[in-house]
Formats: structure tokens, sequence, C-alpha cells
């Protein structure tokens, strides 16, 4: 990994890294608020440079049949795909398409981890796609766009995670 992608993972106001428990070592973003309650998302980069992502299921994440909610899913896979774009992204950006396929449920308890990589990227839009597994499962595979937003006073204002 070079030096400008260790410094756009590792060198944000607001990235907080945990220091005990299940995810010590790993990574999170504290500037969205929807996600900070959401989760907690988690990410790191591996040693061969990939970034993977993982939250631990609990109850708030579940619908009213005890399995994941669908939209946490979604959420997750956001989150992962902010991630993975981060070394290449170099400033803020939105997310500008989305979709997914639910393969497999997911209970309280279980790791989800998510993976994925970069497909393309050009000078204004990133694509990605990933998968969300638990125990070897796929559970959710997912792809995206992501939009580089030029950095002014108002985009200062929109999450670039």
């Amino acid at each position: 990994m070079d030096d400008v992608t260790k410094s756009a993972i590792h060198d944000r106001p607001d990235l907080h890294v945990a220091t005990d428990g299940e995810f010590a070592g790993w990574r999170t973003w504290t500037r969205d608020q929807y996600e900070t309650h959401t989760g907690p998302f988690w990410h790191r980069v591996e040693d061969d440079g990939r970034v993977r992502c993982a939250f631990r299921v609990q109850k708030k994440h579940l619908n009213g049949a005890g399995n994941v909610h669908g939209g946490c899913f979604m959420s997750f896979a956001d989150y992962c795909l902010f991630a993975f774009v981060t070394p290449v992204l170099a400033g803020p950006g939105v997310t500008v398409s989305f979709a997914c396929d639910f393969l497999d449920a997911a209970r309280e308890g279980e790791l989800i981890e998510g993976t994925g990589e970069i497909t393309r990227a050009g000078g204004s839009l990133i694509f990605l796609r990933g998968q969300l597994s638990a125990a070897g499962r796929t559970l959710f595979t997912f792809s995206g766009t992501i939009k580089r937003v030029k950095r002014t006073a108002a985009a200062d204002d929109i999450d670039s995670r």
C-alpha cells in the first residue's frame, strides 16, 4: 500500500479506532450520526491491502421475525462501499446508485462481514461490488456507484465518510 493510500485510510479527523473488545484495532467514522446509531459498523485493512468490514448483530438490528432487518443490511453495505472506496476517493463522495440481492437471513449474535472491490474508478464515478456473509454463508450481495464531490463550503456539509 502506498503512502497516499495509507494516509487516506488513516488520516481522517472523524476516524475512531477501537482500543478494546472484539473490534480492537478496527476503525469506524464518527461523523455519520445515522451509521453511529445504526451500527456500530467497523472496517480494517487486511495484510493484503483489502478492506474488511464487520458488525456483530444486536437486538436493535432485528426485524419482527427475529432476523437482521433488510434496511440494516443495506445501511451496512453502504458503509462498506465507502470503506472500500476510501483509498481512491480522496475527498467527499455520495452514493448515486445502489443495488442489492437478499440471499439468506442472519440472527442475533452473528458476526456479519463485508468484503468487496472497486471494479472501476473514473474521474468522477467509482463503481464497486461486494457481499455480506456470516459463518461462511453469503447473505447479501450488492453493487454501488460513488460520485466524487468537489470540496466547497456546501460540500463540507455532505457526508464524506
